[in-house]
């Protein structure tokens, strides 16, 4: 596949031979989607984290003896339940995005990119 190289001024200054195994491949359209957006996402970092009942501060001591004051037993005081308590079920940071593509994909992606740039 011959094409043309021009300089700055726009002037053809050579032809050059470009070989058809990488610049005369069809679009793939889902391919590309599928490697764009796993890039994508294992770039994608996990910051979304809230504290449960065990990383909140204080709470360790019984708030009130277990029986004998007509109250609800409870333990802590950073119970999900309370005030200023933990939360249950959050968000944490050991939520990976990661998605797997394998080699062959990618190069055969990026040489449908290649080929689609060349030929619009």
């Amino acid at each position: 596949m011959q094409r043309d190289v021009y300089n700055l001024s726009g002037k053809s200054v050579k032809k050059v031979d470009l070989p058809i195994e990488i610049f005369g491949q069809k679009w793939n359209a889902d391919l590309v989607h599928q490697v764009a957006t796993s890039m994508l996402s294992n770039r994608r970092a996990s910051l979304a984290k809230v504290k449960g009942r065990g990383e909140v501060r204080g709470g360790g001591k019984k708030p009130w003896q277990q029986k004998g004051t007509g109250r609800a037993r409870h333990g802590s005081i950073r119970s999900p339940l309370w005030k200023g308590g933990g939360t249950t079920h959050g968000p944490t940071t050991e939520k990976s995005y990661k998605k797997a593509i394998n080699a062959k994909m990618k190069n055969k992606a990026f040489i449908t990119a290649l080929s689609k740039k060349l030929h619009d």
